[in-house]
Formats: C-alpha cells, structure tokens, sequence
C-alpha cells in the first residue's frame, strides 16, 4: 500500500514550489492512517481547523484521495483603519492506494474534532469467508 502525503516542510518540495501546480504541495504536517477490518477499507487523516465543507474525498482506481483547504484572518482595527492583519492557509493533500476490492459507491466520510474518517466497504470477494471443517472417519 502506498501512501502519499505533501507537505510544505518537504523543503525539496518548497524550493520547487513555483513549478509545482498548486494542488501538488501543502502547508501542514499532519498523520493518515489506513487500516482494514473484516467489512471495510477505513483513512483516517487530521484536517485541523478545516470545516466539512472545504473537505474532498474521492474513490477513484483504487486509490483514495483527500483535499482540504482552509483559510483564516484576524484583523485588529481602529476607527476603522486597518492597523493589523494576520493570515493563516492550510492545505492538506493525502493519497493511499486501496489493497483490496471495495464498493466506492457506498464510500462514507465524516469530520469530527477535525479528524477526517473514510469508510469504504470491501467488495463482497474480499471478506473473509469462513470455511466449515468437515469430520472424516469413523
């Protein structure tokens, strides 16, 4: 399984960054796991501070793909004058490939405390299928 994750503290990456289209690069260090159980493929991945709606998911090929982006700004004013302006944009982009076959249709993702959970159902040939042991003999 392979997984991929950019990230603007991958300072090969930063240098080129200018020849780089924008969805090639982030700005946060953040974890994604991804594990199977006995019914699902599941990626989880912290988006922090990035509301459901900035969230992307896709399943496509294979491969699981998440986007998130989110901007914020504090401004300190007065009598309406400008005299302080803070920005801060965070820009996650995680890729895994999906070891086993899965139902992509009835892929579900939810955000909770800015974590990012992707549950996708295996195919039914990728259960595990339990096998009844027959007695020979006497």
């Amino acid at each position: 399984m392979a997984i991929v994750k950019s990230d603007l503290n991958d300072w090969p990456r930063f240098w080129l960054r200018p020849f780089l289209e924008e969805e090639e690069w982030g700005e946060a260090t953040d974890s994604l796991s991804a594990y199977e159980t006995d019914d699902a493929f599941v990626v989880k991945t912290n988006v922090p501070g990035v509301p459901a709606d900035k969230v992307d998911v896709s399943v496509e090929g294979g491969v699981v793909t998440i986007k998130a982006e989110h901007e914020e700004t504090k401004e300190e004013k007065s009598k309406r004058k400008v005299v302080y302006r803070e920005g801060r944009t965070a820009k996650y982009l995680y890729t895994t490939s999906i070891p086993c076959p899965v139902m992509a249709d009835k892929a579900k993702a939810e955000i909770e405390n800015g974590v990012v959970t992707v549950t996708i159902p295996k195919a039914p040939e990728a259960k595990p299928k339990k096998i009844k042991v027959l007695a020979r003999g006497k």
